[in-house]
């Protein structure tokens, strides 16, 4: 007779977020047999969800580990462990990268080199991705915008008065800004003629109302509700353990409430953001694998890339009272300007500023303006351009099992100058305020914390000597070990990553289904009880 091992799956999934939970999905309907398994916990339906301070100020959901830089000084990461992962916390804004992201393009800080796929393969699962996570949006509009092959599934949110005076003011200068591409799950997905209350908490925040798209509420929740599939949360997933022949993972060992358990499957999935599933795949070591798994190539973890990411809050005369402030973005300067051959980035309005640190950006600039006058007077803009892979910029793991991101950003001219292009933007469209004359603006850089886009170090390609993974995500070194969060990217663009990862999933679940459903017709070693 056959034996079943409880403890044994089909699939395992280590990781709930734009990746692994978007593959749970795509998985689900299949009737194979799925572990999903999440380090983390869900964050509960609470008014501190709501909470700026607590949110922001104090971390209430992000995680209390320390990460350690290139010098071993150790920061903590701006990141979440939860259901969902990073998407819970997310401003859902949902781009496509452009067709020239997939091409080798010359920047200001070097070379970004091409993928081993081009747009066009990936844009059937972008039109996917976009129906799934209920992404209003415009075409038409955006003047770098690739080729769709189906307009948004929803209408743009409508801009609240004071942006759409702001947008209205930006066109007359001749600039193109675009309606944000938004994952919002609104009533009857219809647009609003203003933005719902509750979306004033939304970049950012843990949704109490799930309108904001994320994987949690739009990928695991449909998953679960099949027999088939299986969440166990709080389990922390130490090491993957391989056979014999160091070609298959034959064990997956997690830390579950403070217990080892051990699981099997036919395909092992990682899912855990690109800095935590390079440092899994270092820290499954073995005698086949000496220098980490997956890592023949020497690449796992290297190549990490986060882009180079910034704030402008700008303080003005005109009040400023939207409930929904996250609602165009500029992209006329994503491959060149006029005064520059090469691409800059992306900007994008965002979500306001918490007040701490509004109070703290401020305080040299307007330093007896009382809080809420500057929150009802700014208007905040966040801006990205393209981190370039390095192999120097790596995810390590240090002696005692801790992370260490050796870092050093690139490409830093080409946001210096789309920093200067959003504040010349904004001059001209008389965003001024008469007690600081000219010192106007304040904002920020993120740091080494600044992880919410981390990309890159289980790059994709066709040579297992330079890349990590084979075209379908699968490790070129191993016969049954996917990756599919942001690890596989190539280059980063200057969008955010969200929608790509997402897309991604759905493409690698189909591949997957495909190969599952053909290893079916093959008979299972079976064994026989005497």
């Amino acid at each position: 007779m056959k034996v079943t091992t409880p403890n044994h799956f089909d699939v395992i999934i280590i990781g709930t977020g734009a990746g692994g939970g978007t593959l749970a999905y795509k998985l689900a309907p299949s009737g194979l047999r799925i572990l999903i398994l999440e380090r983390g916990d869900f964050i509960p339906k609470e008014k501190e969800n709501w909470d700026p301070i607590e949110v922001f100020t104090k971390g209430r959901y992000r995680t209390t580990e320390q990460w350690y830089d290139q010098n071993d000084k150790p920061f903590s990461p701006f990141t979440h462990y939860c259901v969902g992962g990073n998407t819970k916390l997310y401003g859902s804004a949902l781009f496509r990268l452009r067709e020239t992201d997939f091409q080798e393009t010359r920047h200001y800080g070097g070379i970004s080199p091409a993928w081993p796929i081009r747009y066009q393969d990936l844009e059937p699962y972008y039109t996917e991705a976009e129906k799934l996570y209920s992404v209003h949006g415009q075409r038409g509009v955006d003047p770098t915008e690739p080729s769709a092959s189906a307009p948004y599934p929803y209408g743009p949110i409508v801009h609240e008065p004071r942006m759409k005076e702001l947008y209205e003011d930006i066109q007359r200068l001749g600039f193109r800004p675009f309606p944000l591409p938004i994952g919002v799950r609104l009533a009857d997905n219809k647009p609003y003629p203003q933005a719902p209350v509750h979306l004033s908490n939304f970049d950012g925040f843990p949704d109490l109302t799930e309108a904001k798209a994320d994987a949690h509420v739009v990928a695991l929740n449909p998953a679960l509700a099949y027999p088939n599939v299986t969440l166990l949360t709080n389990a922390l997933v130490e090491k993957l353990e391989t056979d014999v022949s160091g070609k298959r993972v034959n064990r997956v060992v997690a830390k579950r409430n403070g217990q080892l358990e051990s699981y099997s499957a036919n395909v092992v999935v990682v899912a855990c953001g690109a800095v935590n599933s390079a440092a899994l795949l270092l820290k499954s070591a073995n005698e086949k694998h000496p220098n980490g798994l997956a890592n023949s190539s020497d690449q796992v973890g290297r190549n990490y890339m986060k882009h180079l990411n910034g704030t402008i809050v700008a303080i003005s005369d005109t009040p400023n009272n939207s409930v929904f402030q996250k609602s165009f973005g500029i992209a006329d300067f994503y491959h060149n300007a006029p005064d520059s051959p090469y691409p800059l980035g992306a900007i994008q309005l965002m979500g306001k500023t918490d007040p701490d640190t509004l109070l703290d950006e401020a305080k040299d600039a307007l330093p007896n303006v009382p809080l809420e006058y500057l929150s009802t007077h700014s208007i905040d803009f966040w801006l990205t351009s393209e981190d370039l892979p390095s192999p120097d910029n790596r995810v390590t793991v240090r002696p005692d099992g801790s992370i260490r991101t050796s870092y050093t950003p690139n490409n830093t001219e080409a946001y210096d100058r789309l920093k200067d292009k959003l504040l010349t933007i904004l001059r001209q469209v008389g965003m001024t305020h008469y007690m600081v004359k000219d010192d106007v603006y304040v904002g920020y850089d993120l740091g080494i914390s600044g992880v919410s886009h981390q990309a890159g170090t289980c790059r994709f390609g066709i040579d297992p000597k330079t890349s990590v993974l084979d075209i379908n995500c699968k490790a070129h070194d191993l016969d049954n070990l996917y990756v599919v969060d942001s690890s596989f990217f190539v280059s980063s663009g200057a969008f955010n990553p969200s929608l790509t990862i997402i897309a991604n999933a759905l493409r690698v679940g189909d591949h997957l289904l495909g190969q599952l459903k053909a290893e079916e017709a093959v008979p299972e070693p079976t064994e026989v009880i005497a």
